[in-house]
């Protein structure tokens, strides 16, 4: 009886084990393991960096002090003190000045060929013209930069955004030299290629295409 009651539970983990098995090897499942992998904390912790580096350049910024006058509209939003915003006819995206934003650090031709200021190729990435500026790109980040790190890693995500955030800074240098230049959108783009990417190279293991 024992015996029996013995080989029928081994039969029965052997048919669960099976099915297990089975499950395990489908496509859909394979996909799940690698996501489930890693925790996402980079990704996240760009997001805040750049909500930061915004925060300190409308503080920098202060847009009462240097506005008095009027003379190009009144600051919108002027209950926020000195993080008020520009006028919308100087920067309809509420955010600060050109001149704030080139102060900090944001590309501009002139300055990184002939001054040889190279360090702009990095900070303007981190810098965004304005609150729609800076929604529209963490908003995209979120979506897109979450999920690629929680299948493939914080070493190869951070990689990637800060390499392409570089490429994009390059281009955006060699192409537009007559106005300055901000904004995450370079790696943003470049994230959103390594998941382009990454869904044609593994097109045939997914169930749900």
């Amino acid at each position: 009886m024992a015996r029996e009651d013995l080989e029928g539970r081994g039969s029965g983990e052997g048919v669960k084990n099976r099915g297990n098995n089975n499950y395990d090897s489908s496509p859909t499942c394979l996909v799940h393991e690698g996501e489930a992998q890693w925790t996402s904390w980079l990704v996240p912790m760009f997001v805040v960096a750049n909500i930061a580096v915004f925060i300190v350049s409308m503080y920098i910024n202060d847009c009462p002090k240097h506005n008095n006058s009027g003379v190009q509209g009144k600051c919108v939003a002027r209950f926020l003190g000195r993080l008020s915003f520009e006028p919308l006819r100087e920067n309809p995206l509420f955010g600060p000045s050109s001149s704030t934003l080139e102060k900090l650090g944001a590309l501009e031709w002139t300055k990184v060929v002939i001054k040889h200021q190279g360090w702009r190729l990095i900070t303007c990435i981190w810098l965004h013209a304005g609150v729609i500026h800076l929604l529209a790109n963490m908003l995209s980040l979120v979506f897109i930069g979450i999920r690629l790190e929680q299948q493939f890693g914080f070493v190869r995500i951070g990689i990637i955004y800060l390499l392409s955030g570089f490429g994009g800074s390059v281009l955006s240098c060699l192409f537009i030299r007559n106005s300055i230049s901000v904004g995450a959108s370079g790696a943003l783009f470049g994230l959103l290629g390594a998941m382009l990417s990454e869904l044609l190279t593994n097109w045939n293991i997914y169930t749900n295409k």
